[in-house]
């Protein structure tokens, strides 16, 4: 079976660099289908085009972003007929996947990662609300879906878009096994002795993921002896740090940096998700597999991975009651996978359904 992908993660973890995770991912699903091809969307001179056995990549080494979708088409048109023509989201990398399975007269699957129905998305910029109609636009002609939860696919069923393409709900795939025999980190334990309760935050520092709140509630409901731990760097960076110095919390607010999270879950008595939208939310499954409780808005899959649920409104009383009540442990519920290969098996398997 040959299957041609149409991706746009250009980060140093994306598909256009060969010895990322998402090479090794794709590696997998190339496996088992037999060829596949993908086309990264990607500025020019930022990625090499790279072949294995069964998988080739062809980055678009485009002269603007703005040429990233016929790129892919063109580069497409060269390449032997695919079986299904796959996407990473149903908006540009959708568009383009259309137009390529449309000239190839083949089924297309689209893939949704990130909760695009939420009110929050399209309010918060003009690209966001033009994502929105193109996913409407897209979906609707898509042979098979692929969502990353349950509410999203819920969303899906019951909004205006009514895809009438099956939906498969199946989650991002995470190393939950990794918690199992980690050991909490010397180190981090010594920069963070002075004080009894480390709540974490794991995110990149965007408008959507809403790490003021966290901040804020901090300061309103931590007692002294309680730091705030935030892993992740973006461009709220220096706004959040200001605002840790106006509310007299920045000597117990430690902004880390990007860096591996997997430690820090360790340390980590409570992890807090304020995000205002999450297609899936790894940070909530990663804490609850290392067994620290989430306190999380109702995004993604929080409340069915066992998450403690709470709204903006009401974030920061919520976090005091944990400080009084906790739980001190958290549960992982109702992850899919026993390991990658069984997760990379029912992709690669629900790929495979599209074409028939």
């Amino acid at each position: 079976m040959k299957v041609l992908s149409i991706g746009a993660d250009r980060s140093k973890r994306g598909i256009l660099f060969q010895d990322s995770p998402a090479a090794s991912r794709q590696r997998a699903y190339a496996e088992r289908f037999g060829q596949l091809d993908i086309i990264g969307f990607s500025r020019r001179g930022e990625a090499k085009e790279y072949s294995e056995p069964h998988l080739h990549v062809y980055p678009t080494n485009s002269a603007s972003r703005l040429l990233y979708g016929l790129d892919a088409i063109r580069i497409a048109k060269k390449l032997p007929r695919p079986d299904v023509v796959s996407s990473q989201d149903p908006f540009e990398t959708g568009l383009a996947a259309w137009r390529i399975a449309r000239h190839f007269n083949v089924p297309l699957y689209v893939q949704v990662h990130t909760d695009f129905l939420s009110p929050t998305y399209a309010r918060l910029s003009v690209t966001n609300r033009l994502r929105v109609l193109l996913a409407g636009f897209v979906l609707k002609r898509a042979a098979r879906v692929r969502v990353v939860s349950e509410r999203i696919k819920h969303l899906l069923q019951n909004t205006r878009h009514k895809i009438q393409a099956p939906i498969t709900a199946l989650p991002i795939f995470a190393d939950v096994a990794r918690f199992k025999d980690l050991e909490p980190s010397a180190e981090l334990a010594a920069k963070f002795e002075a004080f009894k309760t480390k709540v974490l935050v794991v995110a990149r520092l965007e408008p959507e993921k809403n790490i003021e709140l966290a901040v804020r509630a901090f300061a309103e409901a931590a007692p002294k002896d309680a730091c705030l731990i935030v892993v992740g760097r973006g461009s709220m960076s220096g706004r959040l740090q200001a605002l840790a110095h106006a509310l007299r919390v920045a000597d117990r607010v430690f902004f880390e940096g990007e860096k591996e999270g997997t430690p820090y879950y360790k340390l980590a008595n409570l992890v807090l998700v304020p995000s205002r939208y999450e297609g899936y939310g790894l940070t909530i499954v990663d804490a609850l597999a290392a067994g620290v409780p989430v306190l999380s808005t109702d995004v993604g899959v929080a409340k069915d991975a066992g998450a403690i649920i709470s709204s903006e409104e009401n974030f920061a009383r919520d976090l005091q009651q944990w400080f009084e009540h906790g739980p001190r442990a958290g549960v992982l519920r109702g992850y899919p996978y026993h390991d990658f290969g069984d997760y990379a098996a029912q992709v690669a398997a629900d790929i495979a359904a599209a074409a028939h």
